[in-house]
């Protein structure tokens, strides 16, 4: 990464936090942003406490998606970053109305996309510690102000009643707090507590993320959240059941800009639900109609075969986003697919670890023609390709001309079938990531003729064979075809489709 010279000079200012006595006074207020970079890059949690508490601007944003190579803000930085919010308050004089003069202009503090990976380099916050970290903000900055008000009460007892003292106690909000929560069962009181209190920090949600939480507590969460601000739901490993989804569904409609729903085993099992299973289905179907605005759906392994029309027919906006992995989807579902109103809007498609056969394969060719021109990430990993399956499916996979990622793990392919799918990749203009499967012969001997995704998953490499044969071979087809822009990757656990965005 390349630093400018601005960024250069502003990790040299903060590295001595001895002179920050002697700057801070003259820091001109477009260099804070610079100034704060650096701090959170340089980990300077005492410069980026002052800074914050110092704020200029009515707005700070902090996280967001990071640039190649950039690493998420450490724990101590984010930690002297919400201390200095609250601190910040206190020089506001909380709750004292005549002050006209602030030391610190922030009223809404964006902190979406902040968090990091838990146990990454450089120690960053996750996002379930840094849901809890905001949320003690939030309890922390209302005792604070309850502690100010109590002197303030206590010199103007004589001037007002008791009833007038209450009335004070109506919070004004002077930060609005911006942020992704993450909830399960150890911080749901914490999160729950923290949206219902009234003080002087507000805290909004842009997208909420729960996992093991009921129907009710999802509910609860719900209730508390403002209706403008929630961009998405993220719901995983809660036993909704198709009833306790049917239920959710009106709830979530009235928020009226969330454009993203996901739902990740959550016990959705219409083979094992036959009692009242059409009431139910309806339900869910007239509740999904009802989301105005949703553009992004992931459903993984809710086990709903054949209902695939049920779920998408009724939703009013094309989707732009379909996750569908381990559905269990069957070949009506994916017919109807191919001919719905989402195909031709689609920008990204997940079909992962839905097996496909011959009988499946020409909805699938009809559904990529359909969505050649829009389809930019495609991902058909452990759907049991062998090379005669995606050889009827190349013609098609090359005319997706805007496709930028192309995922293709844990298909039964042979080093042969590999090249074919290398020559294809090569002629599609806009393609700069392929992951691909380990060639067969790269497996130990003993593997099933037809492995599933699970075994060659499992399976042992044999350490007999250069492990590098396979992508030699597809890097010289690359070549040989004039392309050096295509990323090639076996590596499943650590492929990004983010990395070509």
């Amino acid at each position: 990464m390349v630093h400018s010279l601005v960024s250069l000079c502003a990790r040299e200012v903060v590295s001595d936090h001895s002179s920050s006595p002697t700057w801070l006074r003259w820091v001109p207020r477009e260099l804070y942003g610079a100034l704060l970079e650096a701090a959170f890059a340089c980990c300077r949690p005492l410069a980026v406490g002052e800074l914050v508490q110092r704020w200029p601007e009515r707005t700070l944003r902090v996280g967001g998606r990071r640039k190649t190579g950039q690493t998420a803000p450490s724990r101590l930085c984010i930690q002297a970053l919400l201390l200095a919010v609250v601190r910040g308050l206190a020089d506001q004089s909380c709750m004292n109305r005549s002050v006209k003069h602030w030391r610190s202009a922030l009223q809404v503090l964006d902190v979406c996309g902040l968090q990091g990976d838990e146990g990454g380099m450089g120690d960053p916050m996750g996002g379930w510690s840094l849901t809890v970290a905001l949320c003690t903000m939030v309890i922390q900055a209302k005792a604070g102000a309850h502690r100010t008000q109590r002197k303030e009460g206590d010199r103007e007892r004589k001037r007002f009643s008791a009833l007038e003292r209450e009335k004070e106690a109506d919070w004004e909000v002077l930060v609005q707090v911006r942020a992704d929560i993450f909830v399960n069962a150890r911080s749901w009181e914490r999160v729950r507590l923290a949206l219902s209190t009234s003080g002087p920090l507000k805290l909004q949600c842009r997208y909420l993320r729960v996992e093991e939480i009921s129907v009710p507590s999802i509910r609860t969460l719900l209730n508390l959240l403002p209706r403008k601000s929630l961009l998405g739901i993220d719901v995983r490993y809660s036993s909704l059941g198709v009833a306790g989804l049917a239920e959710l569904l009106p709830l979530l409609s009235t928020f009226p800009e969330l454009n993203s729903l996901r739902l990740h085993y959550c016990n959705l099992d219409i083979r094992r639900d036959n009692f009242g299973q059409e009431g139910v289905l309806r339900d869910l179907s007239q509740g999904l109609s009802n989301l105005q605005e949703l553009r992004q759906l992931s459903l993984t392994a809710l086990r709903l075969p054949g209902q695939l029309r049920v779920l998408l027919s009724s939703l009013p906006q094309s989707l732009e986003v379909l996750e569908l992995p381990y559905l269990s989807l069957s070949p009506a579902d994916l017919a109807y697919l191919s001919c719905s109103h989402h195909v031709s809007s689609l920008l990204q498609l997940d079909l992962s670890e839905n097996c496909l056969d011959e009988t499946t394969v020409p909805s699938i060719r009809r559904l990529l023609c359909q969505a050649s021109s829009s389809l930019q990430h495609l991902s058909l990993s452990g759907c049991g390709l062998t090379d005669r399956l995606l050889g009827m499916l190349l013609p098609s996979l090359g005319g997706c001309w805007a496709l930028k990622s192309l995922a293709l793990a844990l298909n039964p392919l042979s080093r042969a079938g590999l090249c074919d799918l290398m020559r294809t990749a090569a002629r599609m203009p806009c393609l700069r990531l392929l992951l691909y499967p380990n060639a067969l012969e790269d497996y130990q001997p003993g593997l099933p003729e037809l492995p599933s995704s699970t075994q060659l998953l499992e399976w042992p490499l044999d350490e007999s064979v250069d492990s590098n044969t396979t992508s030699n071979k597809l890097s010289q087809v690359m070549m040989d075809s004039g392309r050096s822009d295509l990323v090639l990757t076996c590596d499943l656990l650590n492929f990004d489709k983010d990395m070509v965005d």
